[in-house]
């Protein structure tokens, strides 16, 4: 199978260096770049670099350099098309089927990005030309100095039909079905003749992550034009919900800064550029998209969306919220930045100079209080009613954040915000999960499919099954002889017997990550009630369960009656709290025995091996110490 080379550069853009190869090497961040133990050469001080900016890895000791393809060609023994199946499948690509017609198209690709080279090569021409006066005069009353045209590469489209169309189609090189597919033409539908799309207007390039221009905006000069600002049309090399402005040229700031700036506009990336924020980039022509945010995400952790103060620029950020909620992942968000109503990024810093927005930068939300504000805004919650709907609203919103430890963070932020909000008298009731219904059928289903991939596990090492041994024997052990549903149902019902757990282990209670669906709601809800109630008692708790509709789930308690005596009222706390400690170290034991499988499963390099045997070291001495007298640990 052959693939062109868009689709490879498509799945070196979409995947961070850093990201493919941290799984496999360990990875410290130094600067631009990481470092870590070359997995290629036997070495004990790191002489391997990745570079995500420049999207390879190089080792200074064994000469080993390559991109993503060459990495996972070289440590997973895999064929080519089997390299570029599961990097595309990690990228979210469809694998292509290519036929003579998609390597035509491929070629056709190839020329079109020196048809749109050569038009902003001519538009830069026309600038500084007797036609370009007009573009002048524009860029001068906005300030910019001869190194930031120079470096954006502003240009000038006369006002002309046919200027850009005649100086191109004198290029034998070039025809003008060219430069219609490459969106600088437009075929009227009657069949006439073909004119230039850009005209009378100041040009911006707009270039891909590898700084090839592929399409154009044009700011209008004329009062009278349709559209202010008009971009390229979707074409073979644009696509503007994917693409950002200045995104080339600011990959090495946000790199060493490890920041990005978003603004709304062109005109606003190249002040901030020009102010010292070479990290600046922005959407094009539309609101920022999902592609774009994970885009931005790939230059920093926390992108800084900048928008004016005004109520236009509010309304964008709620969208950008919105579109991001669902993207959420374990340390990744986004800040937002109001500037004062009738700025923009370019009359702030010419009125307040560099410092003032960089402290503006540093004053910025997080998207949590911008979504906080927009809910509880401009509107009066003094009646029931009032507060019912603000719950209910609260609930649907947080809804869309799919990872589910981040859901229960800001449902457990969000509470704490209405208790201060209404007052410390105030209790929230809010029920942030669908009412659960047919709960044992669902949980049995569930069941059914876990316990048959678990007969397939082969994870436990023969090694191991001494220490497995004597952990059978243990009390706990011997409890949990059941399957995983069960030991997940103990944790629950163990915090129902014993509430006060949660002032120890709140946050381990909180992050633990259920299998169960069900049983995770049920979590959710006790840690939302937990925090209205710092004095909770059991029968409090169970009657908050019970209104908020999850009553059958505290009562399934068949298959883990065994434990009884853990979780029963009987129990000590330091027996309580030691057997249940001991229930988390159970799947964690269980994880590294997963860890262990999948390295065991394939061909061995030497780092391989040394992680495995740390892996099989660490599980042993689990066993060993989940194994001990509860509250001690073997010697």
């Amino acid at each position: 199978m052959g693939f062109t080379p868009d689709f490879l550069d498509e799945i070196r853009n979409r995947l961070p260096a850093s990201e493919v190869i941290g799984r496999k090497v360990r990875l410290v961040r130094k600067g631009r770049e990481f470092s870590g133990l070359c997995p290629f050469h036997n070495e004990k001080t790191p002489s391997f670099t990745v570079n995500d900016e420049k999207a390879f890895y190089h080792c200074f000791g064994c000469g080993a350099h390559g991109d993503v393809i060459n990495f996972v060609l070289e440590t997973e023994g895999l064929s080519f098309p089997e390299t570029v199946e599961r990097l595309a499948g990690q990228a979210g690509l469809q694998m292509p089927e290519y036929s003579p017609e998609d390597q035509a198209r491929s070629k056709v690709k190839k020329t079109l990005y020196d048809v749109m080279e050569a038009a902003a090569h001519w538009f830069e021409s026309q600038l500084p030309s007797q036609a370009g006066i007009e573009g002048k005069k524009y860029i001068q009353m906005r300030g910019l100095n001869k190194g930031t045209v120079k470096k954006f590469r502003l240009g000038f489209a006369p006002n002309s039909k046919t200027a850009l169309k005649e100086a191109m189609l004198a290029r034998p090189e070039f025809t003008e079905e060219m430069l219609i597919e490459g969106g600088m033409l437009i075929k009227p539908d009657d069949g006439g003749p073909s004119y230039d799309r850009f005209r009378h207007r100041v040009m911006f390039p707009i270039c891909d992550r590898q700084g090839r221009v592929v399409a154009f905006g044009g700011r209008a000069l004329s009062d009278q034009a349709k559209a202010k600002y008009l971009n390229s049309p979707e074409t073979p090399l644009f696509h503007k919900g994917r693409l950002l402005y200045n995104l080339s040229g600011a990959l090495k700031a946000a790199y060493e800064k490890g920041r990005v700036i978003v603004a709304e506009g062109y005109m606003d990336v190249i002040a901030l550029s020009q102010g010292g924020f070479l990290e600046a980039v922005a959407p094009l022509g539309t609101a920022v998209t999902e592609d774009q945010i994970r885009e931005l995400w790939r230059l920093a952790p926390e992108p800084i969306m900048s928008f004016d103060g005004d109520k236009a620029g509010q309304r964008a950020a709620i969208r950008v919220v919105e579109r991001a909620l669902p993207l959420l992942k374990p340390g990744h968000s986004l800040r937002f930045v109001y500037l004062p109503d009738g700025e923009d990024p370019d009359s702030f810093i010419a009125a307040h100079g560099s410092k003032a927005f960089e402290n503006l930068l540093n004053e910025g939300l997080a998207l949590a209080q911008v979504l906080w504000n927009e809910l509880i805004g401009g509107v009066d919650f003094d009646t029931p009613e009032q507060r019912a709907g603000l719950e209910q609203k609260i609930s649907r919103t947080l809804s869309d954040i799919k990872d589910p430890t981040i859901r229960g963070y800001y449902e457990s932020d969000f509470q704490k915000r209405l208790k201060k909000y209404f007052g410390n008298d105030f209790v929230p009731k809010i029920n942030l999960h669908e009412k659960t219904e047919n709960f044992a059928y669902k949980e049995n289903q569930q069941q059914k499919r876990r316990d048959a991939s678990f007969k397939n596990k082969s994870f436990w090492q023969k090694d191991e099954k001494k220490s497995i041994g004597d952990l059978n024997k243990t009390m706990i052990g011997k409890s949990l002889k059941s399957s995983t549903l069960d030991s997940e149902r103990l944790i629950i019902l163990t915090v129902l017997e014993h509430p006060w757990l949660l002032n120890r282990h709140e946050e381990l209670f909180a992050t633990f990550d259920f299998e169960s669906v069900e049983l995770d709601k049920v979590r959710n809800e006790i840690i939302r009630i937990a925090n209205n109630d710092s004095n909770l008692e059991r029968e409090r708790l169970r009657h908050h369960l019970i209104n908020n509709g999850l009553g059958q789930a505290i009562e399934i308690k068949q298959g883990v009656l065994i434990a009884q005596k853990i979780i029963g009222l009987k129990s000590s706390e330091e027996e309580t709290e030691g057997s249940w400690l001991h229930l988390f170290e159970l799947f964690h034991i269980e994880k590294l025995g997963q860890d262990i499988a999948k390295l065991g499963s394939k061909e061995l390099n030497e780092e391989d091996y040394t992680r495995l045997q740390a892996l099989k070291e660490e599980h042993s001495a689990s066993i060993k110490n989940l194994s001990a007298p509860l509250g001690k640990e073997n010697p």
